[in-house]
């Protein structure tokens, strides 16, 4: 059965075109993807993402059970309040989800996982949860709206309780505040600045019809998905799934090595596959001339073998077809790609596209 978030009603009145997205019926856009896309990177653009799975990790063994699922060491969250991304592997280093995790207290952290990976990953974490003093809740009554852009924080701040418009207006990158219920995050999935707020799912439409009033714009899965792509973020079930792992899927920066005496489920693997040599890496590709980069196009570099795009668009910002892709590690600077019956130049670059609006490649 198809399932809806508490802003459904506000996406159909707004002529939206929806989609089925894991189950949930979503707006893919309202009009235009394009100019939505231009919205976040130039002003403020806000997206209806409560179809994602928040999941409260409860008890006196929350910390110890963290850092045992999650390749990333939550003892990096030094204060209440700091979040951190990161993957959640299987046994032979593979990634089952990727995630942020929140520090709320000292038995209470959330973690936010993806609404396509739910049901597995659920049934993962109350596998693994046996074993320790750990209670997992899921938080169906809560929505979450991503409001982001440059003029973000400062059209949604004045819309926020006054105690927490306080505490937001001081947040740091990868920092929230939470109270009565409401927890803003200054995190995103798009290259640009702004705030996740998790809510009352009572409270989620005011809370939408306001910022529409502030002058943020609704925006549709189809220009997060460009975005998220020009930043250089991964898709889950694109750019890496249980058969990769974080070395060939460009996020070695999110396993915690240390301490060295730290057991969290994958690191055997990982390690053994550093002992080897890692033979494929995630890169970043930028076509040289016309046309559009889409997912599964086979990639061939001159004497070092071939490779395969994972997710691929034509981007809005730099006016030129980008793609991430999986190839042999190598030192080549550029690529061929096959275009239906075409092999196109295309150059390797070191994601991100875009941050902040601006071009990060020569």
């Amino acid at each position: 059965m198809i399932k809806h978030t508490p802003l459904y009603a506000l996406h159909q009145a707004a002529g939206a075109r929806l989609v089925d997205f894991a189950g949930w019926e979503m707006p893919i856009h309202y009009g235009s993807q394009l100019q939505e896309h231009h919205y976040v990177r130039q002003d403020a653009g806000m997206f209806d993402v409560s179809h994602m799975t928040i999941i409260d990790v409860l008890g006196t063994g929350a910390r110890d059970f963290l850092r045992y699922v999650l390749a990333n060491d939550v003892d990096k969250l030094a204060h209440r309040g700091k979040a951190l991304y990161t993957c959640m592997l299987n046994d032979h280093g593979g990634v089952i989800d990727d995630l942020i995790v929140y520090f709320l207290d000292v038995h209470f952290y959330r973690i936010v996982v993806n609404a396509a990976t739910r049901d597995k990953d659920l049934a993962w974490l109350n596998k693994q949860a046996a074993d320790f003093s750990v209670g997992l809740q899921e938080r169906r009554d809560l929505a979450i709206i991503a409001v982001q852009g440059p003029n973000a924080r400062s059209k949604t701040l004045p819309l926020l309780p006054p105690h927490l418009m306080d505490e937001a207006s001081t947040l740091a990158p990868f920092e929230c505040a939470e109270h009565d219920h409401h927890l803003v995050a200054r995190t995103g999935y798009t290259g640009e600045d702004g705030f996740e707020i998790m809510l009352p799912a009572n409270k989620a439409i005011k809370l939408w019809e306001n910022l529409i009033h502030a002058g943020v714009h609704p925006c549709g899965l189809g220009a997060r998905d460009t975005l998220r792509l020009e930043a250089g973020l991964n898709l889950y079930g694109e750019d890496m799934d249980e058969t990769t792992t974080p070395l060939e899927s460009n996020l070695s920066w999110t396993i915690a090595w240390q301490p060295t005496d730290r057991i969290f489920i994958g690191r055997a693997a990982l390690e053994l596959q550093k002992h080897h040599g890692v033979k494929r890496k995630l890169v970043g590709l930028v076509l040289e001339g016309k046309g559009v980069l889409r997912s599964h196009q086979k990639v061939k570099i001159d004497h070092d073998g071939e490779g395969i795009t994972t997710s691929g668009s034509f981007s809005p910002t730099l006016g030129q077809g980008i793609a991430l892709a999986r190839i042999p590690v190598s030192d080549a600077t550029h690529c061929q790609v096959q275009i239906r019956d075409q092999w196109l130049p295309a150059k390797i670059v070191k994601p991100p596209f875009v941050r902040n609006g601006k071009k990060m490649f020569e």
